[in-house]
């Protein structure tokens, strides 16, 4: 399975909840500070690793200040025979 880490402005985050709800690895959720407009933003809650790095939360975001990093799954190398 692919890993993926995302990464959110915490300062252009206005708490909205839709990435929130859009993750289906429950792996976002508020932050416990505010930013500097008063706003709870959605902060990465790694559980052991469970983003896929599927950009569900990055495409639900109407302010686009999330970004999705995503690892290739490696590939397995096949022997030839000659």
């Amino acid at each position: 399975m692919a890993k993926g880490h995302v990464i959110i402005d915490i300062e252009r985050c206005k708490g909205c909840d839709l990435c929130i709800q859009a993750c289906p690895q429950d792996v976002l959720e508020f932050a416990p500070t505010f930013n500097h407009k008063g706003y709870h933003p959605a902060m990465l809650v790694e559980h052991d690793n469970h983003c896929t790095g599927c950009t569900l939360c990055a495409v639900a975001c109407p302010d686009a200040c999330i970004t999705v990093y995503r690892e290739a799954p490696k590939r397995k190398q096949r022997m030839e025979k000659l």
